[in-house]
């Protein structure tokens, strides 16, 4: 059965989100570049993984692999593909966070971020979409944020607006192949037991993996809870 590529699979986001579709009964492979990350996130994921038909969990693998570096992130999702197959959902999740304002990092800095923030979707987008369109469905999702610019988070707000064109691009190129390509839009500092609890905004990943064609949304935004 294909499954669900969680990319920057840390705490947070990426664990909830690996959850959320382990409790769907999708396997799920885990990329991060700790090792130790990813120990504790398939830990947490195995135990919550739910059971259509698995009583014991889903499987889960774990690949150790920098998303700025193309060629370990090729050959961990070709190993992705060889456990699993082509992935229902594939979510882009890495990020370089930090504060910088302008002026205040050097040039290998910021396109070290870009790297992260941008390119490392890209080219995990150019292993997986095409094979998810000669199949005719798939999902490709990516973590955004900075729905508006701050002039304390430079490199991260440029890293974002980036995310909201690569997804416009790649809708463009594959969208009218099955599949869909969208990001979720974070507005605020992820932590449990808040407005921006990660397991709140994992549904935000399910619902667009589970849209209708006719009703997908291309960006979701969450502000808070409702």
């Amino acid at each position: 059965m294909s499954g669900a590529v969680i990319i920057g699979a840390g705490p947070g986001i990426g664990q909830a989100v690996a959850r959320r579709f382990a409790r769907e009964g999708l396997p799920i492979t885990l990329i991060a570049r700790g090792g130790q990350t990813l120990r504790a996130v398939a830990g947490e994921v195995a135990s919550h993984g739910a059971s259509r038909g698995a009583p014991h969990g889903v499987p889960v693998v774990t690949l150790q692999a920098d998303s700025a570096d193309r060629a370990e992130l090729d050959a961990a999702l070709d190993r992705a593909i060889g456990e699993h197959g082509v992935p229902e959902v594939a979510v882009y999740n890495a990020a370089l966070v930090r504060a910088d304002e302008v002026g205040e990092i050097s040039v290998r800095e910021h396109m070290e971020a870009w790297a992260v923030n941008v390119v490392g979707a890209l080219n995990a987008a150019a292993r997986l979409a095409p094979a998810m369109a000669a199949r005719g469905r798939g999902t490709f999702l990516v973590t955004g944020g900075m729905p508006e610019p701050k002039p304390q988070y430079v490199s991260l707000s440029l890293g974002k607006a980036g995310v909201r064109t690569l997804v416009a691009l790649l809708d463009q190129q594959y969208g009218s192949s099955g599949v869909h390509v969208a990001s979720v839009t974070v507005d605020g500092p992820v932590a449990p037991g808040t407005d921006f609890d990660p397991d709140d905004i994992a549904e935000h990943y399910w619902r667009l993996h589970t849209q209708p064609r006719h009703l997908w949304d291309r960006e979701v935004l969450h502000a808070g809870r409702s």
